[in-house]
């Protein structure tokens, strides 16, 4: 720790790291779409973990929570011309969001995660009611792989 040069540190990154949820709602001003408070994000924290998983983002945290990002390269990717591709790629879907994408049961898109053709980087807790107890996981996929599950099988109908 005594061999860190602190001046060093504030010259390459001058402003504080933002988290995932502030450089969420940068890619969203990027797009056009801002998130709003109270109303459902336009680009959610989960797209910025997925753009860390594709190396267009660092995770500067050590903290399995929350995630930091340098604001500069969170700009560098909202000036990205394929962002907007890159945000649809990696938008998360639900269950039921997935079966309905690919055209098939419930009981269908089960049996091909279970195959492992599609598989679920997330999952998130979701609460039933008001008690927490009725919190069930649910996973989420990624829109990408989702799509990528025709052309991986084409002798499925």
């Amino acid at each position: 720790m005594e061999a860190l040069d602190a001046d060093a540190i504030r010259a390459a990154m001058p402003s504080p790291p933002i988290s995932g949820g502030a450089a969420a709602d940068r890619i969203a001003s990027a797009l056009g779409t801002p998130n709003v408070i109270s109303e459902k994000a336009n680009v959610a924290a989960f797209v910025v973990r997925r753009f860390v998983d594709r190396g267009l983002l660092v995770d500067l945290s050590a903290n399995p929570d929350g995630a930091l990002h340098h604001p500069d390269q969170v700009a560098e990717v909202c000036r990205r011309e394929d962002l907007a591709d890159l945000v649809a790629a990696d938008t998360p879907l639900g269950p039921e969001q997935a079966a309905a994408r690919l055209r098939v049961r419930r009981a269908d898109f089960d049996h091909m995660v279970r195959l492992g053709w599609v598989r679920s980087p997330q999952s998130i807790k979701v609460r039933f009611g008001t008690s927490p107890t009725g919190a069930v996981d649910v996973a989420l996929y990624i829109t990408a792989s989702v799509d990528a599950v025709i052309p991986a099988h084409p002798e499925v109908d």
